[in-house]
């Protein structure tokens, strides 16, 4: 069976789109529906119903689409196998992205030190928020993502990576440094947050929702995009925040930012390692995967 007609099939039941998935596939809208048609044409079955809004696989289309996964997986072992025959070489590209929590801070020194281990591997870094990372997993436009919360998405598999301890962070000399403090008490300070998407956002949204508040019960100032941003709007002493500890382990043995508990939240995250469902692993993905497990904390 020719496998271009099953990954274009695949990449259509995916996107849901003979335009997007011609656009993964880099190839014309056209070619993409030439191959279903012979596909369709080979099996005597219709697989796509192309009468709605978006393009969604028959019944028989369903099926064909768990063993094509399959088959696909297949080749690409195949062709990893032949393309490099001692399995003790490491090579190749290995695209990967991160949010901007472990991508800001304890990332990039893990990919620098993997480098240096496999120097024949070129490494490619992406840091946006969690939710396109974990998009781009499942359109296989990354190996791997790196991100501090999970979102339920068909096309991506989680497991835990590492963990990571989300801090109040104040300004040096702030009245909370050092202490623990009431929800009551910090519904008294300007706080700032991250935007909608990111990870340390959705740990301290799930904290306050157990402790029987919400985000907007607190008297949230500004939102900022990144974790770097609001790190530098509470050195600059406009405000506190909830951070990733790695983000400012620098600014704590520096001095110049503090931390403080809330009573009642404990806003500890498994930081999880994002994988697109089915895809087969190339050699450098695992080698990162494994030197990271040594590495990282548990």
């Amino acid at each position: 069976m020719d496998t271009r007609q099953l990954a274009a099939f695949c990449a259509v039941v995916e996107r849901k789109s003979f335009s997007q998935a011609a656009e993964r596939l880099g190839v014309t809208q056209p070619a993409v529906s030439l191959q279903i048609r012979s596909l369709e044409q080979r099996l005597g079955r219709q697989l796509l119903d192309r009468s709605g809004r978006r393009v969604e696989p028959t019944e028989a289309g369903l099926r064909l689409y768990a063993s094509a996964q399959r088959l696909l997986q297949l080749e690409e072992q195949l062709l990893e196998e032949l393309a490099t025959g001692d399995e003790g070489v490491v090579d190749g590209t290995l695209e990967l992205g991160a949010s901007t929590g472990p991508g800001g801070s304890v990332v990039p020194v893990l990919l620098c030190e993997f480098q240096e281990r496999y120097p024949d591997v070129h490494v490619r870094l992406t840091v946006s928020d969690t939710q396109t990372i974990v998009d781009r997993v499942a359109d296989r436009e990354l190996e791997l993502g790196i991100v501090g919360a999970g979102r339920r998405h068909r096309g991506v598999a989680f497991e835990p990576f590492f963990r990571d301890e989300v801090v109040l962070a104040v300004p040096a000399g702030h009245p909370f440094a050092g202490k623990t403090v009431s929800l009551e008490q910090l519904r008294t300070e300007p706080l700032i947050v991250m935007q909608e998407g990111a990870g340390v956002r959705q740990v301290i949204e799930d904290e306050l929702r157990k402790a029987g508040t919400r985000l907007r019960d607190l008297d949230v100032q500004l939102e900022l995009g990144l974790q770097e941003s609001v790190r530098s709007a509470v050195l600059a002493g406009h405000g506190i925040t909830f951070i990733s500890r790695l983000a400012v382990e620098a600014d704590l043995a520096a001095g110049v930012i503090a931390t403080a508990r809330v009573r009642g939240l404990d806003p500890v995250r498994e930081i999880l390692l994002a994988r697109a469902s089915g895809r087969s692993e190339t050699r450098a993905a695992r080698a990162f995967v494994a030197f990271a497990r040594e590495h990282l904390p548990s």
